[in-house]
């Protein structure tokens, strides 16, 4: 990984980006910029490279070609860490162990993101799992699961949060929850996400169709 440090001002900046999966391109000369405030809405069939595209921009899949600029740092093959410090990712599969009850689970994950414990209780309150502290993750609905997942975004001052599928398994006041909460984390940092359904109304966000390699 080769990385360079910029002068300025885009949050994310991806140029050229090309990404293969065995035989096949998902993503070819992919071009696009984004800022603090806005809202990325990625779209495209499945199979469209919506899910590697966000696994790429958090470091988790090496990029074939391309660069991807994080916060005026350039990055050609994998982000690093300077990177993967400022943002959260939240994927189409839930991180939680089943083993562990939702408190447990987000001091995990908060630990391996280095970020606080302070705010675990209060934000799984908000997401309505107050009278599901203690409980193992396994024991837990999809929705339920869901929640969690995404309550561990509220402890975080990350800048940005790209989210593969944040609606799926959740009820009309979890669909409402989530999008309340990207709305907010817009009007100071940055939110990507993927999703199959319409957005929830009152979400604004600036679409980029994925789909065109071949």
């Amino acid at each position: 990984m080769r990385t360079t440090t910029e002068p300025h001002s885009d949050t994310l900046r991806v140029h050229k980006l090309e990404i293969w999966r065995g035989e096949r391109c998902l993503i070819r000369d992919l071009s696009f910029r984004a800022s603090l405030g806005e809202i990325i809405h990625l779209k495209g069939p499945n199979g469209s490279g919506k899910t590697t595209l966000l696994r790429t921009l958090a470091g988790l899949t090496l990029a074939d070609d391309g660069e991807i600029h994080w916060f005026g740092r350039r990055y050609r093959g994998r982000v690093g860490p300077e990177a993967r410090a400022r943002f959260r990712f939240v994927g189409h599969h839930d991180a939680l162990k089943g083993g562990l009850d939702v408190r447990e689970n987000l001091r995990a994950l908060n630990a391996l993101d280095g970020g606080s414990i302070e705010g675990i209780d209060a934000a799984l309150a908000e997401a309505g799992l107050a009278h599901r502290f203690g409980v193992p993750a396994q024991q837990l609905s999809a929705g339920q699961r869901r929640r969690a997942a995404l309550a561990r975004l509220r402890t975080s001052t990350a800048d940005a949060w790209l989210l593969d599928e944040p609606f799926t398994s959740l009820d009309v006041d979890g669909i409402a929850l989530a999008a309340r909460w990207i709305a907010e984390q817009a009007t100071k940092g940055m939110v990507i996400l993927s999703t199959h359904q319409p957005l929830p109304q009152g979400l604004d966000a600036r679409v980029i169709e994925l789909g065109g390699a071949a």
